[in-house]
């Protein structure tokens, strides 16, 4: 992990700038951003515009990252454009213009860059991968910004408080371009005001959305939890600010993005042998909260908590969320170098209030075979490197 535009903006420069081949849209914040930007994409595509969008990480392959149109690009044609791509860093090093090689987010967002001039796209909603001041994404030159929400997330690399996440959040924002907004925490709000009034970035608050009621009201979401809804204002008002600046999005648009999309590994629910398994990418603190509201207002608490999590996430703040809300904890490990052990994570687990049973299975298949084997209901959640893994196993069998 680097942060920095100087590689990708040289990158682009030897690709001949592909990002400003088409209009975009760029989509930060803690939590929902990826929700946020299905929304959008699922909208645009109402409007019969060549729409796309780029997101990250991926849960099964690289490919799920690069939708165009209704469908994620072809390996071939990613193959072709990583080639290309590679090409460029090559020239480059030999150079020296480069003195460091690009990181792999900035290989793949060049790549994305790509991939959306040769299909000739007309907008592409791009979510930002960490942060968004130094993020590889901000290099492209938008019409129009969202944060969707402020949180602790990432604090190694963005900072120890609200304020500090939110200038490094806020550094998408650029000079006269609208920002939508989500709820955010007081300080992080100010922060972000500012950042718009130096800039002189329209702010547009999503709950204070003229007509929002009229595009979300009782109107029931294609995702599932209730905060989604906050997710689903941003959109609307984001979509609504996109037929702001001269491209028309009906309120039929709106709708089939707010109704008519899917987001994988959110609340996404499978049959497995004989147990009902909810996966979710709850990977924070606040995604942990979501989470809990969802399992109380379903009335999942009877379940079993699949969880495995990486090294540098606030692990016990997120078992203390999900105790209350849970009978058993399985402890596992994710199938990466970041993950924390099995055995550390239910080191963990003995907080506050607790009462379910922990054990310890290190292999996520194992796992979930245990868990379903002995629960009729099981969650698994923790590290989008553990769904995502999890959810193909589901999808095959």
């Amino acid at each position: 992990m680097k942060f920095g535009l100087e590689n990708i903006s040289r990158l682009c420069a030897a690709l001949s700038h592909p990002e400003r081949s088409f209009r975009s849209i760029l989509i930060a914040g803690t939590n929902g951003k990826g929700s946020v930007t299905a929304m959008v994409h699922r909208g645009l595509l109402e409007t019969g515009l060549l729409a796309a969008r780029y997101t990250s990480p991926h849960l099964e392959r690289i490919e799920e990252r690069y939708v165009i149109g209704s469908n994620e690009v072809e390996t071939a044609r990613l193959a072709a454009a990583v080639s290309r791509v590679r090409d460029a860093i090559d020239a480059l090093q030999r150079s020296g213009v480069l003195e460091t090689p690009p990181t792999f987010f900035e290989c793949a967002t060049a790549a994305a860059f790509e991939l959306f001039r040769e299909a000739g796209v007309a907008i592409a909603v791009l979510e930002v991968g960490l942060g968004g001041r130094l993020d590889a994404t901000n290099v492209a030159q938008p019409f129009v910004t969202a944060i969707t929400s402020i949180g602790f997330d990432h604090q190694a690399q963005l900072g120890d408080t609200l304020e500090s996440i939110a200038f490094e959040k806020a550094g998408i924002i650029k000079p006269g371009v609208p920002v939508i907004c989500g709820d955010l925490p007081a300080a992080a709000d100010e922060v972000i005001a500012g950042i718009c009034r130096g800039r002189g970035a329209p702010l547009i608050r999503a709950s204070e959305c003229a007509h929002l009621e009229r595009w979300i009201g009782s109107t029931p979401l294609g995702l599932a939890g209730r905060h989604q809804r906050g997710n689903a204002a941003v959109a609307a008002c984001l979509l609504r600010s996109i037929d702001s600046a001269g491209i028309t999005v009906t309120d039929a648009a709106i709708r089939a993005g707010l109704t008519d999309v899917s987001w994988p590994a959110r609340l996404e629910r499978f049959r497995y042998r004989s147990a009902d398994v909810l996966l979710d990418a709850a990977h924070n603190p606040d995604g942990a909260r979501a989470l809990t509201a969802y399992l109380r207002e379903t009335g999942w608490t009877d379940c079993a908590l699949v969880f495995g999590a990486m090294r540098d996430k606030a692990v016990t703040e997120m078992l203390e969320v999900l105790a209350p809300a849970c009978a058993a904890l399985i402890c596992t490990t994710a199938s990466t170098p970041r993950a924390m052990p099995a055995e550390s994570i239910a080191a963990l687990a003995d907080v506050p209030g607790a009462t379910w049973t922990i054990s310890t299975v290190p292999d996520p298949v194992d796992a979930i075979e245990r868990a379903v084997h002995q629960f009729p209901r099981v969650v698994v959640a923790g590290s989008i490197f553990l769904t995502g893994p999890v959810r193909g196993i589901l999808r095959a069998r």
